[in-house]
């Protein structure tokens, strides 16, 4: 079984978000969600966004790469959205990670490095007309053509976060997909 460092999105911890966990873990998976923003969380995005400018983004970086302090490097990085941010940077600068899962976001690899880390496998989930996820998706796709160890998932409609049960966006049909599509990435690493 995996073991997973899964970051939250910019709304926070969310119930959803733990939903998600749970689910995995209930695969056998060890699941780590590190809460980045101290128990707050956010009706919305603008709201998430004014928090972290209020807390310093470099506060809240230095508490996402504190997250993997102590935690055996052999880890599935994972990320919804603002929490990919730390899961990519991880994935991609942290020796001995087995995988990585992008949930509604992806960085250009230039961000963090020259080139993916080889033999690294990656997943990529995000809705094709997601207006934040659609900003992204040209780095997507670089990253799933840029390596055999990587899977680009494009789901219709346009709900971001849609795979957390808590908001509004939760889409369950394409949720129950990712989860699935998720399942057999861990079971695979």
């Amino acid at each position: 079984m995996a073991e997973v460092l899964l970051y939250h999105h910019i709304q926070g911890l969310t119930d959803g978000v733990r939903a998600f966990a749970d689910d995995l873990r209930q695969a056998g998976h060890t699941v780590h969600t590190p809460d980045l923003f101290d128990g707050r969380t956010f009706a919305g995005i603008e709201e998430g966004f004014a928090f972290v400018r209020e807390q310093g983004l470099d506060a809240i970086r230095e508490r996402g790469a504190a997250a993997a302090d102590g935690l055996r490097p052999e880890l599935v990085y994972a990320g919804f959205s603002f929490g990919v941010t730390f899961a990519q940077r991880l994935a991609q600068t942290r020796p001995g990670a087995r995988g990585a899962l992008f949930m509604d976001s992806c960085l250009p690899v230039t961000e963090f490095g020259e080139a993916w880390p080889e033999g690294v496998p990656v997943q990529i989930h995000g809705k094709e007309g997601d207006e934040f996820f659609d900003e992204d998706l040209p780095a997507a796709r670089e990253l799933a053509g840029a390596t055999a160890a990587a899977e680009l998932f494009v789901y219709p409609g346009d709900g971001h976060l849609f795979a957390d049960s808590s908001l509004a966006a939760y889409d369950p049909e394409a949720s129950r997909l990712l989860v699935e599509r998720v399942r057999a990435f861990l079971a695979s690493v």
